[in-house]
């Protein structure tokens, strides 16, 4: 049995005051939490939940927040800072912790619990910090694979982006593959100075880490800084009579003024480094531009969709003005932040950055002419894509509403799930579930499966028996659900519960089976089995002619293949094709790896685990030393001598 323990004092509580900067209220409220396992919620001035965490000692956790403020990240030091009460909830073990944790985040949504999704559409580049030598490549997710590791963007222009990072790795002597092309030497690009010999470990991890410094200042907009700091180098080599080294460092000055003049517009302004963020709405998406403004130039463009969810711009804009500044490097937080609005915390967040830049930060809602007319510029600059994204919304709207027409459905389907198999003749055989929310794909809720049907091997392959298996295994718990009592047909009402929110969430309004009739069938069977033939909305579509089959009829939907609503089962036909593929070929290229091991004496299944595990790949382990080879765990001397012999004798 759970106990509530509410730290509440409201005669004592002085609404001015938040505890980060009241030493007695807050020792006051930490002495009153216990010392045993539970959940902690964080709650500002006005009552609203903050933040919601979990741990086995409430008051030690509670504790290191405030004790330990200086080392907190930028997003909980800005959390902190509103903090006015602290209320707890003790349970009787860590599990149960963990478990009330899951439910009170997804029922109350705190704010800081709640960060913004990543927005696929725009590119960050990303440099491997973690890594002994750091990596720069372009990606459209922040995974946050490692806190040391650095996201700069989203940018807009992906061609430009792309463009300036092909010159950055002109001008810079960096890695120039993700993969070495001989184990034993260098490439050419070390011979003609693009590379410093990473691969063979020429240059030493700091030296490289010192040249990717470099290159960061030039995604944090710190061009200027970064051309001071070269020409001290280069005049300091020149002093030195090192003119070889001198001239390297000039071409390196040419490159960067060239790549930066490519960038620039200019504005007429003062020498202040300046953000500034524009915001214009429209059907309840939000498009956010950031200018960057460094000494007059506009040196970067970032951008940002939201949606509103009902929610005023200036809330929006206060969540994208966090975010941002939370996921970039400090130095790049510039002096003047202009803004269309005053925001609702507006001074707690200047004295945050403040306290991230260790300088003054000013929120600037522009009153002069001059600044308010760069506000405009950036507004018309979300607004042209805004339209942009809003048209794209539309034409998914209108291939939804052609495939609701088009399959006779009682409602819109919000979620649509796409199911294809693949195989080389019955061997490795897999499935894929694409899913497409409103008509875009949502790659966080895909899913793998591995075919585990006896009748299904290699020489021998059974798309039916497969198809049945994989709807039977996706649906199989919400044939309990229906036997538990829950109704599927009223789904929008339960949904306003918490209970069972998890379950509720990944309900199809339609499921697309890749093949025909004969496909459509194997999966109706399995529906039938779980008793929920009824409430699943299910077609299929066929490769040939584009035939879209539906239950109860024999032959194929009378259709036009040109049709929005038959593009889109196309769309995620083929998706759901591509997704399967890739699996099944890295299944089978594992297996072939893992077959490739067995032949080395000493090495069995265990073995080639803990081998896989460390090294990660083949090539990684055809690489590695003796010595690297011996420190796997439970793998002696003369084996890993064996496993090096291997690779080298052949």
């Amino acid at each position: 049995m759970k106990n509530v323990s509410k730290n509440i004092d409201n005669n004592n509580l002085k609404f001015d005051n938040k505890l980060i900067k009241n030493n007695d209220l807050l020792k006051k409220r930490l002495n009153e939490i216990p010392k045993i396992s539970g959940c902690y919620l964080f709650k500002d001035i006005d009552g609203n939940l903050l933040y919601i965490g979990k741990s086995k000692s409430l008051r030690s956790r509670v504790s290191s927040y405030f004790n330990n403020y200086d080392d907190l990240s930028p997003r909980l030091s800005l959390m902190v800072r509103q903090v006015t009460d602290i209320e707890v909830i003790v349970t009787d073990n860590e599990f149960e912790a963990l478990n009330l944790e899951s439910n009170l985040i997804k029922t109350n949504k705190p704010y800081f619990n709640i960060l913004l999704t990543d927005d696929k559409k725009y590119p960050y580049v990303c440099i491997t910090w973690s890594d002994k030598y750091p990596r720069i490549y372009i990606t459209r997710r922040r995974r946050n694979r490692n806190n040391f590791d650095a996201y700069y963007g989203p940018y807009v222009d992906v061609g430009l982006l792309r463009e300036t990072l092909f010159t950055i790795k002109k001008i810079f002597p960096l890695r120039q593959r993700p993969r070495p092309v001989y184990k034993n030497k260098t490439c050419l690009n070390y011979s003609i100075g693009r590379c410093p010999g990473v691969c063979q470990e020429i240059i030493s991890s700091e030296e490289y880490k010192r040249t990717m410094k470099q290159v960061s200042m030039i995604f944090q907009g710190r061009n200027d800084d970064l051309l001071e700091l070269l020409n001290n180098k280069m005049n300091k080599y020149s002093e030195d009579l090192q003119y070889e080294k001198a001239a390297k460092i000039r071409d390196q000055i040419s490159g960067i003024r060239i790549l930066a003049e490519s960038q620039k517009i200019s504005v007429p302004d003062s020498s202040v480094n300046r953000d500034i963020f524009g915001i214009i709405s429209k059907d309840n998406i939000s498009s956010i531009q950031i200018f960057q403004m460094r000494a007059g130039k506009l040196v970067g463009r970032i951008g940002y969709i939201h949606n509103k969810n009902n929610t005023n711009e200036i809330n929006v804009l206060q969540k994208i003005l966090e975010e941002h500044y939370i996921n970039i490097d400090k130095v790049s937080i510039p002096n003047e932040i202009l803004i269309q609005f005053n925001l609702p915390n507006h001074s707690i967040i200047e004295e945050w950055l403040g306290d991230l830049k260790k300088k003054k930060v000013r929120l600037v809602v522009p009153k002069i002419r001059k600044k308010y007319e760069i506000i405009k510029l950036v507004i018309k600059n979300a607004k042209i894509e805004l339209e942009r994204v809003v048209k794209g919304v539309k034409e998914d709207e209108a291939s939804i509403e052609d495939l609701t027409q088009i399959l006779e459905l009682s409602k819109p389907p919000k979620r649509i799930e796409g199911y294809d198999i693949s195989h080389i003749q019955g061997s490795d055989p897999v499935a894929s579930q694409v899913v497409f929310i409103d008509g875009i794909p949502s790659k966080q809720n895909y899913r793998k499966y591995k075919i585990k049907n006896s009748s299904v091997f290699s020489g021998h392959s059974d798309d039916y028996a497969s198809i049945e298996e994989i709807i039977y295994r996706r649906f199989k718990k919400w044939s309990r659900f229906k036997k538990e009592g829950g109704d599927i047909f009223n789904l929008d009402l339960n949904n306003k519960s918490p209970l069972k929110q998890e379950l509720l969430s990944d309900w199809p309004d339609l499921i697309m089976i890749d093949g025909g009739k004969g496909q459509l069938n194997a999966a109706l069977k399995s529906l039938r089995n779980l008793d929920l033939e009824e409430e699943v909305n299910i077609c299929s579509l066929a490769k040939k002619n584009e035939d879209i089959y539906i239950p109860g009829i024999s032959m194929p939907l009378e259709t036009d293949s040109k049709q929005k609503g038959v593009l889109l089962l196309r769309r995620i036909r083929d998706e759901a094709h591509r997704f399967a593929l890739t699996f099944h070929r890295d299944k089978r290229s594992n297996r072939m790896r893992r077959s490739h091991l067995t032949e080395i004496p000493g090495v069995g299944p265990n073995r080639i685990r803990e081998l896989l595990d460390n090294f990660k790949s083949i090539d990684a382990l055809r690489m590695a030393k003796i010595d690297e080879i011996t420190k796997v765990k439970g793998l002696g001397e003369n084996t890993a001598k064996e496993i090096y012999k291997y690779f080298h004798e052949l």
